[in-house]
């Protein structure tokens, strides 16, 4: 059974940190690109950033999140993390990790992705 299971999303004041991990079960992990993806009310899902599961190259980030988000994984525990500094309020939302094997021009769109988290999140306040 495949599984992505986040953790660490929670409420912080803006310019603060939070670290999400997606652990993950069920599949081949280095055939895989792990992407992240938030959505806040009434919003459309959108991609943060993402990277391979094989080795944790090619990474990429949206560009409202470069310089202040990191992406990265571990292979031997199967976790991808996202590291979220310099926090914003425009920032809060429901965070999901999610699966698949995207084209390299795809890898920021949701419906490229096979398997989904049940997400977790993320709340910024001024």
């Amino acid at each position: 059974q495949v599984q992505l299971v986040e953790s660490g999303g929670g409420s912080v004041q803006a310019g603060g940190s939070l670290r999400l991990s997606c652990a993950a079960s069920g599949f081949t992990y280095s055939l895989y690109y792990m992407g992240w993806f938030r959505q806040a009310p009434g919003k459309e899902r959108e991609g943060v950033a993402g990277i391979s599961g094989y080795g944790g190259g090619n990474r990429y980030y949206a560009d409202f999140v470069k310089g202040r988000f990191t992406v990265s994984q571990d292979d031997a525990k199967n976790t991808v993390f996202l590291q979220m500094d310099s926090l914003e309020p425009g920032d809060t939302a429901m965070y999901y990790c999610a699966a698949g094997r995207p084209s390299s021009d795809a890898r920021h769109i949701a419906s490229a992705y096979n398997f989904w988290g049940q997400g977790t999140q993320v709340t910024v306040s001024s």
